[in-house]
C-alpha cells in the first residue's frame, strides 16, 4: 500500500495537481463508459502522463478507433499500462495469439512487490474479446494474496464472470469492495447486474439503487435498469430509465439508436420518428430504422401513413440482414400490405410468417393473421383463419377463435358457417348465453321473414340463460333483436298468445317500436 501511495504522489507531482484531478475525472469517465468525454478530458494531458495516455488510448479503442489507440499506446513503450494497451489492440484486431503473447510477456515482468505488470496483463485479457480468461483469474488471485485494492478486486470480479462457475467468486469480490467503501458505485452496479442475472430482482433493484446513491452521476445502473425493464416488456419504465441514463452519458450514436428502439417499444412513435430524423440528419442511420418507421406509420389510420409504412417496410426488407428478419416482421409486412389493399402481398408475407414460426403450436401466429384480416374488415378471410385454428388444434383452441370465426362469417353473409362456429363455441361452455344469441342471429338472417322458426330455440335459450347468469348482462339491443324475431315468428305461426308476450317485451323497451305496434294491432281480438 505504501508503494501505491508513493506512486500516486509521484504522479501528482509529475503532472501537477490540476492535471491529476483531470486524470482522475478522465478515468472515472472511462469507467462509466463515457468514452467521448474521456477522450476530451485526457487528450491534453496524455503527453505528460503515461497513465492519462493509457486511458486516452483505451477510450479510443472503446470507440472502435483501433489504429489510433495503437499509435497512442506506442508513445510509452516501456510503461506497463501502455504495454497492456498494445496487447488489447492485438485482441481487438483479432490477433488472439499475439495478444496473449504480449500479455504473458508483460506479466513476466512482475515481482512480488511489483505486481502492476501482472495486473495490467490480466486487465488486457479480461476486457478484450478472446484470450485465456482463466489465466487472467490466476494472475488476479496471485496479486490478491498481498494486495486487496478496489481496482484489483473489481478486475478479478469481472474476470470471474467470464469463467464457468465464477459467479459466486465475482459476487464475493464486489461485496469485498463495498464493505470497505460504501461509495463505490461501480461495484454496486456490478452486484445489481449479478443479482439480476440470477433472477433475484429485488436484490438487483436494491443494489442498483445503492449504485445511484453512491454516485448520482453514474449512468450504468440506469442503463441496466432500462435493459431489465425492456426484457420483461415494461417499456415505459425502460424508457424512463434510459432517459435518465442519457442525461448522464455521452449521448453517443449507439446510445441514441438504443433510445429510438426503446421509444418504439414504449409506443411513443412520434418521438421515435423525430429522433430518427435527427440521427439521419447527422448521417446516422441503421437498417432497423426503416422497420421502426414502417411499424410506427402502420399504427396510423390515414392513407398517407399507410403508403409511408409500405415504402419503409420495403426498404427494411431490402437492407436488413436476412437473419434478422423475424416472424413478427413478416406479420407486420402483411398488415401493412392489407392497409394498402395488396391482398396477394399480404397473404405472401402472412404465409411466410407461418413458415418461419418454429413452434409446435402455431395458433398464436395464425391468430395474428386472422386478427389482421379482421382489423381490415376482410371478414370471410378472417373467419377462415380462425376456423383453421380450431380445425387444427381442436380442444386447444380458444373460445374466442370460434366467436370471431362466427362473426366473420356473419358479416361476410355466410350465415350457415357462422351458425356452425357459434355452435362450436357453445359446446365449449353451455352456460354462456352469448353463442346462443349469435346462433339466433345467423338463423334469423337465413329465415329473414321469421317463418320457419330456426332461430327461435336459440333466442329463447339466450334469453333464459341471460336471466339466470349472474356474470352476463344482456344488452337491450340484443334482447330487442330476439324479441322482434320471436314476436314475428309466433305471429306467423298464429301462436298469438306467445306473440303477445314478446310484443309486450318489445314495447316495454320502446313503446314506439314500429314492428311491435304493427303486430300488436294485427293480433287485437285474436
Amino acid at each position: 500500500m505504501r508503494k501505491l501511495i508513493t506512486t500516486l504522489l509521484v504522479t501528482v507531482f509529475a503532472i501537477g495537481i490540476g492535471n491529476a484531478q483531470s486524470l482522475e475525472e478522465g478515468i472515472k469517465l472511462y469507467q462509466y463508459q463515457r468514452y467521448q468525454s474521456a477522450v476530451k478530458q485526457l487528450e491534453s494531458i496524455a503527453s505528460s502522463s503515461a497513465q492519462a495516455n493509457y486511458y486516452y488510448g483505451l477510450s479510443e479503442l472503446a470507440l472502435g478507433n483501433t489504429a489510433k489507440a495503437q499509435s497512442i499506446f506506442s508513445k510509452y513503450p516501456e510503461d506497463y499500462a501502455n504495454l497492456s494497451g498494445m496487447a488489447r489492440v492485438e485482441f481487438a484486431k483479432g490477433n488472439e495469439t499475439e495478444g496473449m503473447k504480449l500479455a504473458t510477456a508483460l506479466a513476466g515482468k512482475a515481482k512480488r512487490k511489483n505486481w502492476e505488470p501482472k495486473k495490467y496483463a490480466a486487465d488486457a485479457i479480461t476486457y478484450s474479446e478472446g484470450g485465456d480468461k482463466q489465466q487472467a483469474v490466476t494472475w488476479y488471485e496471485d496479486i490478491l494474496e498481498d494486495n486487496e485494492t478496489a481496482d484489483i478486486l473489481l478486475g478479478a470480479g469481472d474476470a470471474y464472470q467470464l469463467v464457468n462457475g465464477g459467479g459466486g467468486k465475482a459476487m464475493n469480490s464486489y461485496e469485498d469492495i463495498v464493505e470497505k467503501d460504501a461509495s463505490n458505485s461501480l461495484a454496486f452496479s456490478r452486484i445489481g447486474k449479478l443479482w439480476y442475472n440470477a433472477k433475484n430482482y429485488e436484490l438487483a433493484l436494491e443494489n442498483w439503487e445503492k449504485a445511484k446513491k453512491a454516485d448520482p452521476e453514474n449512468p450504468l445502473p440506469y442503463r441496466d435498469l432500462a435493459n431489465a425493464y425492456s426484457y420483461v416488456g415494461k417499456y415505459d419504465a425502460a424508457k424512463n430509465n434510459l432517459e435518465e441514463f442519457l442525461k448522464r452519458s455521452d449521448k453517443s450514436d449507439e446510445n441514441m439508436v438504443r433510445y429510438v428502439e426503446t421509444l418504439y417499444q414504449a409506443k411513443d412513435c412520434p418521438a421515435a420518428i423525430s429522433k430518427i430524423q435527427e440521427l439521419k440528419a447527422k448521417g446516422v442511420f441503421k437498417p432497423n430504422f426503416y422497420g421502426i418507421l414502417a411499424y410506427c406509420y402502420m399504427e396510423e389510420k390515414d392513407s398517407v401513413s399507410a403508403v409511408k409504412a409500405l415504402e419503409n417496410v420495403r426498404k427494411y426488407f431490402e437492407v436488413q440482414d436476412k437473419k434478422k428478419i423475424y416472424t413478427l416482421d413478416n406479420l407486420n409486412y402483411g398488415r401493412i400490405a392489407l392497409k394498402n389493399n395488396l391482398s396477394d402481398t399480404a397473404n405472401f408475407y402472412f404465409n411466410k410468417a407461418l413458415t418461419m414460426d418454429t413452434a409446435a403450436d402455431k395458433s398464436a401466429t395464425m391468430r395474428e393473421i386472422a386478427d389482421a384480416f379482421k382489423a381490415n374488415r376482410d371478414w370471410l378471410i378472417s373467419a377462415e383463419w380462425f376456423k383453421k385454428i380450431y380445425d387444427t388444434y381442436g380442444a386447444d383452441a380458444k373460445s374466442t377463435d370460434y366467436f370471431w370465426a362466427g362473426i366473420g362469417y356473419y358479416y361476410g353473409r355466410e350465415y350457415a358457417k357462422g351458425d356452425e362456429s357459434f355452435a362450436g363455441m357453445y359446446a365449449l361452455d353451455t352456460t354462456q348465453p352469448h353463442p346462443l344469441l349469435w346462433r339466433g342471429k345467423c338463423n334469423a338472417a337465413i329465415d329473414n321473414e321469421a317463418k320457419n322458426g330456426d332461430a327461435a330455440p336459440h333466442f329463447e335459450g339466450f334469453l333464459a340463460k341471460a336471466e339466470t347468469n349472474d356474470r352476463y348482462e344482456a344488452k337491450e339491443a340484443d334482447k330487442m333483436f330476439a324479441y322482434q324475431y320471436l314476436a314475428l315468428y309466433y305471429y306467423n305461426s298464429e301462436n298469438f298468445e306467445n306473440a303477445r308476450i314478446y310484443v309486450e317485451k318489445i314495447l316495454a323497451i320502446n313503446e314506439k317500436d314500429e314492428l311491435g305496434n304493427q303486430i300488436k294491432d294485427f293480433i287485437k281480438g285474436k
